[in-house]
Order: C-alpha cells, then sequence, then structure tokens
C-alpha cells in the first residue's frame, strides 16, 4: 500500500483532480449556504449588473443602494467580470462563480507545489499541498468568493516571479507583474506575499539585473494598487456614497482584535485547517523548521506573518468573525505542517495525512448542501415578475443582506425588523420611491401591516406601498 501510495499518488496533479471532481458535487447549487452566502451574493449581484447595466469593469454595482445609482467602492471585480464575460456567451447563471473560483483555484494549488518544492522537497511539497486542499481551500475555492481565487494568480506571478530571478527574462518579470496585480487588486491581502521577495533582494549573490528587475515589477505593483486603492475607490465614495470596505485604523483595529480574542485565535487553529490534527503538525512544523535550521521557511514565516499581522489590524473585528479572512495566512501554515508531516517516518506519514484530509473534508461537508428551508428563495424572482417590473424599488427585512434581493432580481433597501415596524421610516422610504415591502416571514411572523398586500404565501408577504389606504 505504501508503495502504491508513493508512486502512483506522488504527484501533486493527481490529488488537485480527485479534490477537483469531489467539489463538482453541487457545484450548481444558488448561492444558499449557511455561512457566507452573503458575500457570494454580492460577487453575484455585481457580475449581473455588469451584463444588465454598465459593463464598464470600473464601476461596480450592487442591488442595495435604494433609489440611488448601486456603483459601490470595492476592490476591483475581475472575478465577478469573468463571471459577466460567461454571461455574455452563454446568458446569466450565478454558479458560473464557482466554476471559475474552483479552475483557477485548482490550478493555484499546483503553482503553490511547484513554489514550495523549490524552498524545500518535493515529499513536503506535495504534502503541503494535499494539506492546503483539505484546509479552508476545499470549501472556499467553489464559493463564489474570490479569495483563493486571488490567491491562486498572486501564486502564479511568484511562479514567473522565480523563473525571472533564475532565467533572468524580461517577459517572466512582467508576467509576474501582471499575476500578482490582478491578485492584489482582486483581493488586497495578497499583497501579502510581496514581502518575502525581501529574501532574494537581500540575498548579495543575487545579481544587480535581477535585483533592479524585482524593484521595478514591485514597484509598477505598488502603483498600480495605490491607484485603485487610494485614488479610484474614493472617488467612488465620494460620488455614490457607497462601500464594501471599511478598514479600521492601526489603534482602533487591534483593540477590536485582542476584545475578540477568541474568535481571532480560532480562525488559527480551526478554520484555517478545519483540522485540528494539521494544526497540531503546524506547531510541530514550527519547532522543526528552527531546530533544522532552514533559514528560508524561518524567513518566509516571520516576513508573511508581519506583514498579514497589518492586515489583520486593519481588518479589526471582521477578522475575528469571518471565516476567509484566514484564506492568504493557510498556504504558509500549510507549508509548515508539510514541513512536519513529511519527516514522519514513512510507514506513517500517509496515514497522518490521510487523517488530516478526512478531518478537514468532513468538517466542511455541509458546504455541499443547500438547506431545504432557504429554498423558497429561489421563487422570489418570479413571484416578483407576476405583479412588479425589474424597476420597482423593493424594501426587504433583510438585515443588512443582499440575498433576498438578488434572489428577487430587483434593487432597493434591506433594513431590519426594527425599521420595518416604524411607520416614518417606511414613510421615508416610500417618499425616496419605494413601491413594494417584502417580509420574509421566518423573520418577522404574523406581522400585519396596513398596506396593501400583492402577495402572500407561507414563507413571505409582498406589500405594495404605492396603494397604501
Amino acid at each position: 500500500m505504501k508503495g502504491f501510495f508513493l508512486n502512483a499518488s506522488g504527484n501533486i496533479i493527481t490529488w488537485i483532480v480527485v479534490f477537483f471532481l469531489i467539489r463538482l458535487v453541487g457545484i450548481t447549487n444558488p448561492p444558499l449556504e449557511t455561512i457566507d452566502n452573503w458575500q457570494q451574493v454580492i460577487s453575484c449581484s455585481i457580475a449581473r449588473n455588469f451584463l444588465e447595466s454598465d459593463p464598464n469593469i470600473l464601476y461596480p454595482q450592487v442591488d442595495t443602494s435604494g433609489n440611488l445609482p448601486g456603483y459601490v467602492a470595492s476592490e476591483f471585480p475581475l472575478f465577478s467580470y469573468l463571471i459577466f464575460i460567461i454571461s455574455l456567451i452563454f446568458g446569466y447563471q450565478h454558479w458560473y462563480g464557482r466554476l471559475i473560483n474552483l479552475i483557477i483555484s485548482s490550478i493555484g494549488v499546483y503553482f503553490f507545489s511547484w513554489l514550495t518544492e523549490k524552498i524545500t522537497d518535493r515529499k513536503t511539497a506535495l504534502v503541503s499541498g494535499i494539506i492546503l486542499l483539505s484546509s479552508i481551500w476545499f470549501s472556499f475555492s467553489r464559493k463564489i468568493i474570490p479569495d483563493t481565487f486571488s490567491i491562486s494568480l498572486m501564486f502564479i506571478g511568484l511562479y514567473f516571479c522565480h523563473l525571472f530571478i533564475t532565467r533572468g527574462l524580461q517577459w517572466h518579470l512582467w508576467l509576474f507583474v501582471i499575476f500578482a496585480l490582478l491578485g492584489i487588486l482582486t483581493r488586497i491581502p495578497s499583497i501579502s506575499y510581496l514581502c518575502i521577495l525581501i529574501i532574494p533582494l537581500a540575498n548579495k549573490n543575487q545579481t544587480t539585473y535581477v535585483k533592479e528587475g524585482l524593484l521595478v515589477g514591485v514597484f509598477v505593483i505598488i502603483i498600480v494598487t495605490m491607484a485603485w486603492y487610494f485614488y479610484w475607490m474614493p472617488r467612488l465614495l465620494g460620488t455614490y456614497h457607497n462601500q464594501l470596505l471599511f478598514p479600521r485604523s492601526i489603534s482602533a483595529g487591534f483593540i477590536e482584535l485582542l476584545r475578540n480574542w477568541q474568535g481571532t485565535l480560532e480562525k488559527f487553529y480551526f478554520r484555517s485547517f478545519h483540522s485540528y490534527l494539521a494544526f497540531a503538525c503546524f506547531l510541530a512544523g514550527l519547532v522543526l523548521i528552527i531546530k533544522d535550521k532552514k533559514k528560508y521557511l524561518i524567513y518566509g514565516f516571520l516576513l508573511f506573518f508581519m506583514a498579514f499581522g497589518v492586515f489583520m489590524i486593519k481588518s479589526g473585528s471582521v477578522f475575528s468573525t469571518r471565516g476567509y479572512y484566514i484564506i492568504p495566512f493557510t498556504p504558509v501554515m500549510a507549508i509548515i505542517s508539510g514541513y512536519a508531516v513529511s519527516r514522519i517516518p514513512s510507514r506513517y506519514y500517509y496515514i497522518v495525512l490521510i487523517a488530516i484530509s478526512l478531518e478537514g473534508i468532513l468538517n466542511q461537508q455541509q458546504d455541499f448542501f443547500i438547506r431545504k428551508s432557504q429554498s423558497y428563495k429561489l421563487d422570489l424572482e418570479q413571484i416578483a415578475d407576476s405583479f412588479s417590473t425589474r424597476k420597482d424599488l423593493f424594501i426587504v427585512n433583510d438585515n443588512g443582506s443582499p440575498q433576498m434581493l438578488y434572489f428577487a432580481h430587483r434593487k432597493g433597501w434591506t433594513v431590519n425588523n426594527k425599521i420595518i415596524t416604524d411607520e416614518s421610516s417606511i414613510n421615508a422610504l416610500i417618499e425616496k420611491g419605494a413601491d413594494y415591502l417584502l417580509i420574509d416571514k421566518k423573520s418577522l411572523e404574523n406581522k400585519w401591516l396596513k398596506y396593501p398586500v400583492a402577495f402572500q404565501n407561507n414563507n413571505i408577504t409582498i406589500y405594495k406601498l404605492t396603494d397604501q389606504t
């Protein structure tokens, strides 16, 4: 059995394909998972608005701006734009984002393993790749959220960066710049990976040509990144007063992390791998790389941890409460964990690896299923179309989530139940152009309002606001 495992499955491509096929189960599911549906709906709504409203990639739009233009200050919407491009060819379907993410994130694992082999060895690279595949990467690489997508673009960029360092060809340098830049623009935490370039830049044996090339490449990346995040996003925010990013100050973010210390730690010891065994191997790996004096691993880990720490602080309590914020750090943890597992005697290490994989997968198996209790939301568009037009504005008691508006294929306001039961607040929204009020009964049961009922069933009630009595 050991020989079969080492020979027949000793190639990371085999495991990438296996995990890819597993994650095709439920790939066409709508974004109705128990958690993280909010973020997926945002990606979908931006893509659909590119298709139906304005295809300009510089002007992403959401559905929750009421009577105002839905343009929003956000990270560069490359992921949503790819969904839009495919929709131009095949017609819009929300699950395109799942498949795009799965394909790019699977490719990303290959380049991750390739890079890991260059700084460690083939065995560690294989083990680290499998650990990454069964980590939080397992579920989020099939969600309509671009975090693993972004990191994968960065891995591809770092692959070309390594080729430039070893071969000195300029086209490798510019491919590094392109892929790394797209990764960073898609999700800003990806920029943390640039810190590891300090190692070749500080290497006395490295040629001046390579060092100058890297500095020019990083300069271009930083300039374009700053142009988007510090010029264009503020311009969108100032013009349309709508944003998706809410960075904290250093002091405020640090205090929030401390106040939510349990949630902060949980992202490392469980959310990253979804495996306590993998985290134990990560701790063992930290000890081993110090004991074995693996300088590149030690320096790389410390540099990345410091860079990622800045992102954590700027995120504040959001990092503590949203599981996917640990994704950029997980590949680094997978390398350290993989180093420890690969040092276990051959007769045992594959048993530990299988145990890690099974624990990670089983702890994320719910990602393949959609709750039947939420399936009624899939009928919202058909229901709304039966008595209203796409131009009608809706109020929904979805507590800030864009999900109900997205499935209704409408624009408007998403508010909490306190607003719904406050007549003056509803009247203020009517004055702004609200046409209908959609009540999700699972959130607010048996509340009868004075407005005429346009539709009602066991799950929702829709009132027509413009015909109030």
